[in-house]
């Protein structure tokens, strides 16, 4: 008898201690919240204290840019908008807010990471910025590494130069007491990963927000998808006019002895993650603008159809919806391949390329499918100010994780 009382006493014990530890130890089911980024440009009529940062896990102030090989902000009133930034955080005690150095035309990088004095002459200036600014984290938005985009300087060592700069800014970074997450903007051509030595700047930086945006330009000589989502196959484009101009793109590439293929999210991530990047550090991006073509024959509702130029060069979303989502003349089309809209007026002959609130929310379950870190967008002041904006159908799709 006394052995059965023992019996049952340690099996209660252990029954007891069981369902606590089960209280206690995350379930391997559960997967981690994706990050919801936002990079935010001020501007004079849309304040901190007006921003839906409750709908953000990050916040990326932009931009800084590199001034004599240091990581400065360009102006007084820049200054005042993000520590009234950085004041939100009492009410989102959450939030990270960041810093972006760079975007595009910025110059000044391949000098700074040329030498190890330079170097550290732009991390001790980061590290006094972000502790005085009290920030998060900083985003190094290179635009490219040994690539001379927009006319910006560039050289071949800069490849092996970006990395030992995300690697002594990691190490400074990490000195602060406040945590520091630190992530860089990479383009969503391969071309770019070939200038970057990819799995060595990985192991420094907490993400790797991947532009996939800007997939066609205003200057392309055929329409296209600027964001699509979704895997374009060959046959999607074959036996359009923009088919011939894939094959000279394609031929091109070859001469340099790499590849091109029609862009989206899903190419380039599978890309990466066959490269060896770990799905938790990629962000994928969305677009809060649009891109628009004029003189766009009405041949397959203008979809890959030539045109004579940009209009109006790029578009917030906020106009989109104002002026064009309303137009009669202008009908809206969902591609189920590329898992985009766009917008088409044959009367007009206008194309539009552009995120709406359905290819946003595919865009974030995708990431929550792929057990990505996240997805993040540029930039908030181009949403709408309406109920149903871009980022709360971004912000709700990632309540599902």
């Amino acid at each position: 008898m006394n052995r059965m009382r023992h019996y049952i006493s340690a099996l209660a014990f252990f029954l007891i201690s069981a369902t606590l530890i089960s209280f206690v130890i995350p379930q391997n089911d559960e997967a981690d919240p994706i990050v919801v980024m936002g990079y935010y440009v001020p501007e004079k009529d849309y304040h901190p204290n007006q921003l839906p940062l409750h709908q953000l896990t990050h916040i990326i102030y932009s931009f800084t840019t590199i001034v004599e090989g240091e990581m400065k902000l360009g102006s007084t009133e820049a200054e005042e908008k993000l520590r009234q930034l950085v004041a939100q955080r009492k009410n989102h005690p959450n939030l990270k807010v960041m810093i972006a150095c760079g975007g595009w035309g910025a110059d000044g990088f391949s000098d700074m990471a040329h030498t190890k004095e330079n170097r550290d002459k732009f991390v001790k200036s980061v590290i006094a910025f972000n502790t005085e600014y009290d920030l998060d984290g900083l985003d190094m938005d290179w635009e490219y590494p040994a690539i001379p985009a927009a006319g910006t300087g560039a050289r071949p060592e800069d490849k092996q130069n970006f990395t030992l700069l995300m690697k002594e800014l990691r190490e400074a970074l990490n000195t602060l007491k406040r945590d520091q997450v630190l992530t860089f903007a990479s383009a969503e051509w391969k071309r770019y990963y070939e200038n970057i030595e990819l799995n060595e700047v990985m192991q420094y930086v907490d993400f790797m927000n991947v532009m996939t945006y800007d997939q066609v330009g205003g200057n392309d000589a055929f329409t296209g998808h600027h964001t699509a989502l979704g895997h374009i196959p060959d046959e999607h484009i074959k036996g359009t006019p923009a088919w011939n101009y894939v094959e000279e793109r394609r031929e091109a590439a070859k001469k340099r002895g790499s590849t091109y293929d029609p862009r989206s999210v899903e190419r380039i991530i599978d890309f990466c993650l066959k490269n060896g990047v770990k799905p938790a550090q990629l962000v994928i991006g969305a677009a809060f603008y649009g891109r628009a073509w004029k003189g766009v024959p009405p041949e397959n509702n203008g979809l890959y159809q030539p045109n004579t130029g940009s209009y109006i060069g790029w578009s917030g979303y906020n106009q989109i919806r104002k002026e064009f989502e309303p137009n009669k003349d202008y009908k809206r089309y969902w591609d189920p391949v590329a898992k985009a809209p766009y917008i088409y007026s044959a009367k007009d002959s206008i194309f539009i390329s552009y995120d709406d609130t359905v290819s946003v929310r595919l865009k974030t379950e995708y990431a929550i499918e792929k057990k990505l870190g996240g997805i993040m967008f540029w930039q908030l002041g181009n949403d709408t100010k309406a109920e149903d904006s871009l980022l709360k159908s971004m912000h709700e799709a990632s309540l599902k994780n």
